[in-house]
């Protein structure tokens, strides 16, 4: 029989994490904002460079930077009070930037314009320098700023002076820059000469600020021949999600979600408490304590993934399957899973006395590693053309293993000829100017990247987030299932 209030809370979060969000595609909004103590550092004006996967937070944080109503939410939970005294432009990226898309930088790149000369026309045009922002083209304003140099500091120490009077941080801001340039070799040097004029913002002024949204593989790959490249890294942070905010963000989405079901699942969680109009913060226990955090989970699906704990516990099975090889699971992944393990329990097991049934999650694994490994071709094409070409194997292999799979594939063919068309860049550093790959190096890169790992005797794995959407088997681990 169906119970209505088991019913209930799987509709909770199927229609919760259905809208949960996801800034490429929906703007944050003040009842679902939820602010993980590990993200602080992201939003704090002196940090330059925010460093960040796929699905880990980088585009919404920036989205909400530029929301005052939001920017004073943060204020509050993260107790940065000069959030409140802070001007946000965006320079690229995000709704109305102050440079175009990927086709007025392409544009620019094959005119000759150097990347540091292009940032500062950036710069000035942000900061409303007039000479620039007459000029009615792009080319026209980074040959301004090339031949005015002495105008150009002039216009920082202005606008400098003019926002300490004010009491104010100005930052500007740059986010998807993935979108910057096809090339990625083109890529990694615009990224260098932003790295390097927002740098030099943060050395010389006082007041104006750059935040910089990029993934971390982006952030390794741009060449630092910079002066004072050193202090960069000093001025970054990392978009990181412990267990712990996982559930915190999972339980703020149920108890967020604009619905009766949503008063109930409060009210069965504690005293929640509101803050402002639709928004409701969950009690502390229920964000940072495992104990609680458990317990909550096991309303949801039960202590076990099977009928006894030999199957292993939820709480820690889910994410523990969902993390790649540097222990790192997306948020985007882990609500994305969630909602397909809903579905499932509501398609297949609409009976089931919880919300979640053990194997709607178990099957849902394919389904996220589906995901994850077509966001992996999109941000680093070779190194999924790496796990296609171990098809029909199993893990763990040992290093000569892989070596003889990828040699006997093709794998050097296919990404000598991925790298040479304009959409996916660069291949890997044991790529030489000759088309050689050296796949050593190759398995230190996935290694770093997190797509492999590495076992104590020396073979090699793949975590399941990768493994589960190939046809890569691993003895005794989480079997492969259609995704529907």
């Amino acid at each position: 029989m169906n119970d209505p209030a088991v019913q209930a809370t799987r509709t909770l979060l199927i229609e919760a994490l259905a809208a949960a969000p996801d800034a490429d595609t929906n703007a944050p909004d003040l009842p679902t904002m939820f602010t993980p103590s590990s993200h602080r550092l992201a939003l704090d004006p002196d940090v330059t460079v925010v460093r960040g996967a796929r699905g880990t937070g980088k585009t919404f944080w920036a989205r909400a930077l530029t929301d005052p109503a939001l920017r004073e939410v943060a204020a509050k939970s993260y107790m940065m009070p000069r959030l409140d005294r802070t001007k946000v432009i965006t320079a690229f990226g995000g709704i109305d930037p102050v440079l175009g898309g990927k086709r007025t930088v392409t544009d620019l790149v094959k005119a000759g314009f150097k990347p540091r000369d292009l940032w500062s026309a950036v710069i000035l045009m942000a900061l409303g320098q007039p000479e620039v922002r007459e000029l009615e083209t792009w080319a026209e304003r980074i040959e301004w700023t090339q031949q005015n140099g002495e105008k150009y500091e002039a216009a920082l120490r202005r606008v400098d002076r003019e926002t300490r009077e004010q009491k104010q941080t100005l930052i500007l801001l740059f986010d998807t820059l993935d979108h910057l340039h096809s090339d990625r070799r083109q890529l990694d040097l615009l990224l260098a000469g932003l790295f390097e004029v927002a740098l030099e913002l943060r050395l010389t002024t006082g007041t104006l600020r750059a935040k910089i949204f990029v993934r971390p593989d982006m952030y390794e790959s741009a060449p630092r021949d910079f002066a004072d490249a050193s202090k960069l890294g000093a001025n970054a942070t990392d978009l990181s999600w412990s267990r712990e905010n996982l559930y915190g963000l999972l339980f703020h989405q149920l108890g967020n979600h604009a619905s009766k079901q949503t008063q109930a699942f409060r009210a069965s969680t504690g005293v929640w408490r509101e803050e402002g109009p639709g928004r409701f913060i969950a009690p502390v226990d229920l964000i940072a304590d495992q104990k609680r955090q458990e317990e909550v989970f096991v309303m949801l699906a039960g202590p076990f993934m099977g009928t006894d704990r030999r199957k292993g516990h939820t709480y820690t099975w889910v994410p523990n399957h969902l993390q790649d090889g540097l222990g790192l699971v997306s948020p985007r992944t882990w609500l994305r899973t969630l909602f397909h393990s809903a579905q499932r329990t509501s398609d297949k097991w609409v009976n089931h006395p919880l919300p979640l049934h053990y194997d709607a999650i178990r099957e849902s694994l394919s389904y996220s590693a589906k995901v994850r490994l077509e966001e992996l071709q999109d941000d680093i094409g070779w190194a999924a053309l790496t796990i296609e070409h171990l098809s029909g194997t199993q893990v763990p292999m040992e290093p000569s293993a892989v070596r003889y799979a990828w040699n006997s594939s093709g794998l050097q063919a296919k990404i000598k000829e991925l790298v040479q068309g304009t959409d996916h860049g660069s291949g890997p550093r044991g790529l030489d100017s000759t088309g050689s790959i050296d796949f050593d190096e190759v398995m230190r890169e996935l290694l770093a990247l997190g797509v492999m790992t590495k076992r104590t005797n020396g073979a090699l794995d793949l975590p399941d987030i990768y493994r589960l959407a190939s046809q890569i088997a691993r003895k005794g681990g989480v079997a492969r299932k259609p995704v529907s």
